[in-house]
């Protein structure tokens, strides 16, 4: 199957939400979450999402997580969730709001199985009073989501790995070598090469293959993640956008949509003159009307 028909079925497939001069959302992909060991890069940047993710809560955006969010490749979700129970009580929050969606990309393709999402999702283990609690039942996962105007233009989301032969065809060798070869390496400060993050030459053609299903398909906006590079075209440019990734390695990056216009933000920590840090948010690109991709 080429990457062209993945791409196809996805966009075919895809969950539909509504696009209008209301729609607030904040896009982040390729989290990793991992079990807090020297193998999860997360861990390095989870106060920084938890208090980027909190302001957006406070601030009414739907949150569309674009794959990657959990590191089941190297880890069993259980101890994801006792290292990050704090960040999924908040995403337990936009869950409760129907303000959550999350989109499947191959380090958590297990989520493609219902019973797999219904299994991590929907209760835990409180440890504290020793009660199985309601976690996020019927959570809302998806292979792609468009957000559709009422004039039917769209905006079309995926992870993008679908244009990544290596890592959908054969997602589950690439766990293993995960698993048994590189997570011990990366201990030891060795790169996975079967990431496209971390192969260069690799990054680029997933780019190519998915630009090469713009150009085909009337040059259709598209977000992605997986290749954790930010993308954010000129208007004369193929609408080809990526949000980049939250194991950047001092900041996470993400793409707002909010009063019909797009922005490449990221969150980082900053000194201040009176020897303090503190957590914010500073624009990388943008805003620019949706209008002048769609």
């Amino acid at each position: 199957m080429s990457s062209k028909h993945r791409i196809n079925r996805a966009f075919k497939r895809a969950k539909e939400l509504p696009l209008n001069e209301s729609s607030k959302y904040i896009l982040f992909s390729d989290c990793h979450r991992g079990d807090n060991s020297f193998a999860d890069d997360f861990a390095r940047n989870r106060k920084i999402y938890h208090y980027a993710l909190s302001q957006y809560f406070r601030k009414e955006f739907t949150y569309i997580e674009l794959g990657d969010g959990d590191e089941l490749w190297e880890n069993k979700f259980v101890n994801i969730f006792n290292a990050n129970k704090y960040i999924y009580l908040l995403l337990q929050k936009f869950h409760q709001q129907n303000r959550l969606y999350f989109i499947w990309g191959n380090h958590d393709m297990n989520y493609r199985k219902p019973k797999n999402v219904a299994k991590n999702f929907n209760s835990y283990y409180d440890t504290i009073d020793g009660k199985k609690k309601e976690l996020m039942p019927n959570a809302s996962f998806s292979e792609a989501i468009k957000l559709v105007q009422e004039d039917g233009k769209s905006i079309f989301l995926l992870h993008g790995h679908q244009a990544d032969w290596f890592n959908y065809t054969f997602w589950k060798f690439s766990r293993f070598l995960v698993r048994v070869l590189w997570r011990p390496l990366q201990i030891h400060g060795i790169k996975d090469p079967t990431s496209p993050a971390q192969n260069f030459k690799g990054l680029i053609k997933v780019e190519r293959r998915l630009e090469e299903w713009v150009k085909s398909n009337n040059n259709q906006m598209i977000i992605t993640g997986h290749t954790h590079r930010p993308r954010f075209p000129s208007k004369n440019k193929l609408p080809h956008f990526n949000d980049g990734s939250c194991v950047h390695p001092r900041c996470i990056t993400g793409l707002e949509i909010e009063n019909n216009e797009i922005t490449l933000i990221k969150w980082h920590v900053v000194t201040k003159e009176d020897g303090t840090m503190q957590i914010t948010r500073s624009v990388l690109e943008g805003p620019k009307k949706i209008t002048d991709y769609i």
